[in-house]
C-alpha cells in the first residue's frame, strides 16, 4: 500500500493560520479520497511559514469497482419524472430496467462504477482542494483565477511504495506537480528533490528548515530559558507568544538582548505587553527584583557575526517604542499626582458607554451606587467600596491604557498607588473585570468582590432595561460571559445576597435614564424645529430650549417615562434571575450536577440566593447518589401519585393531618413514627440551612416508606382508614417536599 506525501510552497503564511491550515489541508484531502473509495491508515499534516504539508501512510492503491441499482419512477410515469431520475442516475433511457414491484413495474437503473487508481482520485481530490481552501482571507495575483494565502509556488505530491516514487500528475493554473521543493529561503538556495517523507524532512533539515511546529517551539524555548539561566534570569512562560513566534521562523535562531536602562523603571507589566504586542519579543525576568532586564528574540537564520546586526536592530527599533511607553507613564503619572485618579478618570464624562444608558461617567456612578449596596454583604464598609468603584475606571482614560488596552485595570492599580490610595482600592481597580472566562480567578479581596459584583451586574441590569439581551448564540456584549462572573464570584466567595433586591434596585432604573432619554427627545425635536423656521424664529426656538429645559425634564413625559421603568423593574428582575438559573445551570453540569436536581431546588424559597441554592443543590446531589436517596425518589413519587389522584377523585385536599390511632398495620404505625422523627431533624435543620442534615433525615424514611407500600393498602374499604392513610401520604409530600421539590427530578 503506498503512502502519499503532499506539500503546498507558497510565500509566507500568517503564523495564525498555519495550524488551522494544517487541519484544513489533512481534513479535506483525506475526506475526498475517504469518499471516491480509497482507505488510509494514517494521516499528519505540518506547517511552517512558507509550506503546508500532508503525509498520509497506508493508501490503497485503487478503490474498489462499485455497483449500485436505483429504483426509479412508475412505468408510465411523467417524460419529466423519467428524465430527472435519468439525469440524477447518469444512465440512458435505454440502459433502465423494468421490474415487478408490489404497486406496479417500476424502472430501475444499475449503475456501475469501475475501480480507479489512487493518482487519478489524488488529482481530482487535491486540485478541488487547492482551488476551494478555506483561507479566513486570500488573494489573487498574476493573471489567473486561483486565490490563495499568499501567491503559491509550487506543488509536491508523490505517492511511494516498493517500487519507488511516483509524481501524481497535476496542473492547477500553470503550476505543475513534481517531486521537489525549497529549503530556506536565504540559507538554501538549490530546489531539493524527495523520494519519501522521511527523505523530506531530513533534506529540510539539512536546508535549514525545522518542518514540525511543535519542534521549532521547543527548540525555541530550550536555547532561550538556557541563555537566561546562563545570566541568573527567567523567561517569562508565554505559550501563545511561542506558538506565533514558532509560526514566523523556518530555522529559528534564538538572540539574547539588553533593555536600557532608562526603561527598567517602567512596570513590568508595560515593557513586556510593549515587547510581545510590536515585536514579538519574550521578557527576560530578574527573579529576585521581578524586574523585566532582558529580552529574547527570535531570528529566522544565521549570520556571520552571531546576530549582532539584528540584535543591535531590534535594540534600536525597541528603544524607540518603550520611549513612547515612557513618555506615556510619565504624563499619565503628572496627571495623578496634580488632579487624582477622579480628575484623569473625568474625561469618560464625554465617552459613550452606549447610547441608551449614558456615558462611561453615568455607568461609574451606578457601579458606586450598587457597590455600597453590596459592600455589607461582602464585609466591606460602604464608603471604601463606593471609593474603589469611582476611580476604578479612570485608566481608561489615560494614555497608556489609550495605546495599549489590554492593560486596562492593571494600570489602574498602579495608578491608584501612585494617588495613595490603599486598603484594597487599588487592587479592585484592576481585579473588578475579573473573572473573564471559566478559566479566570475570582477576586477573593472584600473590596475587589464588591466593585467586580457592581460592575457585572449594572451590565446585566442595564442591558435588560433596554431590552438588549442576549438571542440564540449572538450575545454582542457578553452578558452570558458577565451573568457567569457574577456566579463565580458569589459561590467561591460565599456571598450571601438576594439578586432580586440587589438587581430590583439597581440604579439603572432610577430617573437619569429617563432624563437620559427626554435629553435626547428634546434633541431631535429641537433639530426638528431649527430646521424648519426662520432666523429669527429660529433663536426664540433655541431661548424656549435654554429656559424650559430643566422644566421639560421634570415635566410629565419624564415622569410617565420613569412610570414605565419602573412598572418594568420586576418584571426585568425576574427575567434576569432565570437568565442566572440558566447559566448556573450550565456552569453546575460541569461539576456533575444534573439539571433536574437544580430545577428542584430552584422551585423552593430563597431561589435568589445563588450561594444558598447550590448548597442546597448539592446537599440533593449527594443524597440522591445513595441508594436510599434514589429508592426515596420512587417512595416519593408513588405518595403524590396516589394523592394526587385521590384528590381528584375525591374532590378534596387530604392535608389535615393524620391520627395515629386510626393506624392498624405495624407498618403504618412504623411510619408514623418515623416522619415524625424525621420532621423533628428536618425542621431545624433547614432553619438553620443545614441542607446536609435535612437530606439524611429525609432518605432515612425510605425503608418505611417502602414497608408501607409493601403491607398497607391506602384505598382501603373503610372510609376512614382510607382517608387517614391518604392523609399520612400527604404528609410524606409535604416533609418531602420542604427540602426539595423532589417532583422535579427525572425517574
Amino acid at each position: 500500500m503506498p503512502d502519499l506525501l503532499i506539500e503546498l510552497f507558497s510565500e509566507e503564511i500568517p503564523a495564525r493560520m498555519q495550524k488551522r491550515a494544517a487541519e484544513d489541508l489533512q481534513k479535506l484531502v483525506t475526506d475526498g479520497l475517504v469518499e471516491a473509495g480509497l482507505t488510509y491508515a494514517g494521516a499528519a499534516a505540518f506547517s511552517t511559514p512558507r509550506r503546508l504539508t500532508l503525509a498520509i501512510d497506508g493508501l490503497t492503491a485503487e478503490s474498489k469497482p462499485v455497483r449500485e441499482e436505483r429504483r426509479g419512477p412508475k412505468v408510465g410515469a411523467p417524460d419529466k419524472a423519467v428524465e430527472g431520475f435519468l439525469r440524477g442516475a447518469g444512465v440512458a433511457r435505454e440502459d433502465l430496467e423494468v421490474r415487478d414491484d408490489k404497486k406496479g413495474q417500476v424502472y430501475f437503473a444499475v449503475i456501475e462504477k469501475p475501480g480507479r487508481k489512487a493518482a487519478e482520485i489524488i488529482a481530482e481530490v487535491l486540485e478541488t482542494t487547492i482551488r476551494n481552501f478555506p483561507w479566513p482571507k486570500s488573494m489573487r495575483w498574476g493573471a489567473g483565477p486561483l486565490k490563495w494565502v499568499r501567491p503559491l509556488h509550487s506543488i509536491l505530491s508523490i505517492l511511494v511504495d516498493e517500487a519507488g516514487a511516483e509524481v501524481v500528475p497535476l496542473k492547477v493554473d500553470g503550476i505543475a506537480s513534481g517531486n521537489t521543493t525549497q529549503g530556506h529561503r536565504f540559507m538554501s538556495k538549490s530546489a531539493i528533490s524527495v523520494s519519501s517523507f522521511d527523505d523530506y524532512e531530513a533534506k529540510l533539515k539539512r536546508a535549514h528548515v525545522i518542518l514540525r511546529a511543535d519542534e521549532r517551539a521547543e527548540a525555541i524555548w530550550a536555547e532561550a530559558t538556557n541563555q537566561a539561566f546562563a545570566l541568573g534570569l527567567e523567561v517569562v512562560e508565554d505559550r501563545g507568544l511561542l506558538a506565533e513566534v514558532a509560526g514566523l521562523v523556518e530555522w529559528p535562531v534564538v538572540l539574547l538582548g539588553k533593555i536600557d536602562d532608562a526603561f527598567l523603571d517602567l512596570p513590568p507589566e508595560v515593557l513586556q505587553t510593549s515587547m510581545k504586542e510590536h515585536q514579538k519579543f519574550f521578557s527576560v525576568k530578574n527573579p529576585k527584583t521581578g524586574r523585566i532586564e532582558r529580552f529574547v528574540t527570535v531570528a529566522n537564520m544565521e549570520t556571520a557575526d552571531n546576530g549582532a546586526t539584528i540584535l543591535a536592530g531590534n535594540q534600536k527599533v525597541l528603544s524607540a517604542r518603550l520611549a513612547d511607553a515612557k513618555f506615556f507613564w510619565e504624563n499619565d503619572l503628572r496627571t495623578v499626582k496634580t488632579k487624582g485618579l477622579e480628575g484623569m478618570g473625568a474625561p469618560l464624562a464625554d465617552v459613550t458607554f452606549h447610547n441608551k444608558l449614558g456615558s462611561q461617567a453615568d455607568r461609574i456612578k451606578r457601579i458606586e451606587a450598587l457597590a455600597r449596596e453590596i459592600a455589607p454583604s461582602v464585609g466591606v464598609k460602604p464608603d471604601l467600596a463606593a471609593e474603589a468603584a469611582r476611580i476604578c475606571k479612570s485608566d481608561l482614560a489615560s494614555e497608556m491604557v489609550y495605546e495599549f488596552p489590554e492593560l486596562q485595570g492593571l494600570m489602574g492599580r498602579y495608578y491608584a498607588e501612585a494617588a495613595g490610595h490603599d486598603d484594597g482600592v487599588p487592587e479592585a481597580c484592576e481585579e473588578h473585570y475579573s473573572p473573564l472566562g471559566p478559566s479566570d480567578d475570582v477576586p477573593t479581596a472584600p473590596v475587589s468582590v464588591a466593585v467586580a459584583l457592581a460592575d457585572k451586574i449594572d451590565t446585566l441590569t442595564g442591558f435588560w432595561a433596554i431590552d438588549e439581551k442576549p438571542t440564540g448564540s449572538k450575545d454582542p456584549f457578553a452578558l452570558r460571559r458577565a451573568a457567569l462572573g457574577v456566579i463565580r464570584l458569589v459561590l467561591e466567595n460565599e456571598v450571601r445576597i438576594s439578586m432580586n433586591a440587589i438587581t430590583g434596585n439597581a440604579p439603572v432604573f432610577v430617573s437619569d435614564v429617563a432624563e437620559t432619554r427626554q435629553r435626547r427627545k428634546l434633541a431631535e425635536r429641537q433639530s426638528e424645529l431649527l430646521g424648519r423656521e426662520t432666523p429669527e424664529e429660529q433663536k426664540d426656538v433655541e431661548n424656549w430650549h435654554a429656559d424650559h429645559l430643566e422644566q421639560t425634564l421634570a415635566a410629565s413625559s419624564a415622569r410617565d417615562q420613569m412610570n414605565e421603568i419602573s412598572r418594568n423593574r420586576f418584571e426585568v428582575s425576574r427575567d434576569l434571575l432565570s437568565f442566572f438559573h440558566d447559566r448556573l445551570k450550565v456552569f453546575l453540569k460541569d461539576k456533575g450536577i444534573r439539571h433536574d436536581i437544580i430545577d428542584a431546588c430552584i422551585a423552593m424559597p430563597g431561589n435568589d440566593d445563588l450561594t444558598l441554592l447550590v448548597k442546597r443543590a448539592q446537599a440533593l446531589a449527594a443524597t440522591l447518589a445513595t441508594d436510599d436517596g434514589e429508592n426515596l425518589i420512587q417512595g416519593f413519587k408513588r405518595a403524590n401519585n396516589i394523592l394526587t389522584q385521590a384528590e381528584e377523585a375525591d374532590g378534596v385536599e387530604y392535608s389535615y393531618g393524620a391520627d395515629p390511632k386510626f393506624a392498624e398495620d405495624p407498618a403504618e404505625k412504623a411510619l408514623f413514627a418515623a416522619l415524625d422523627a424525621a420532621d423533628a431533624k428536618i425542621a431545624p435543620a433547614m432553619e438553620a440551612e443545614d441542607f446536609s442534615t435535612a437530606m439524611t433525615a429525609m432518605a432515612a424514611l425510605r425503608g418505611p416508606i417502602d414497608q408501607f407500600f409493601t403491607d398497607v393498602q391506602v384505598n382501603a374499604e373503610s372510609a376512614v382508614l382510607r382517608r387517614n392513610r391518604l392523609n399520612l401520604l400527604s404528609r410524606i409530600r409535604k416533609i418531602c417536599l420542604s427540602v426539595a421539590d423532589l417532583t422535579k427530578i427525572e425517574g
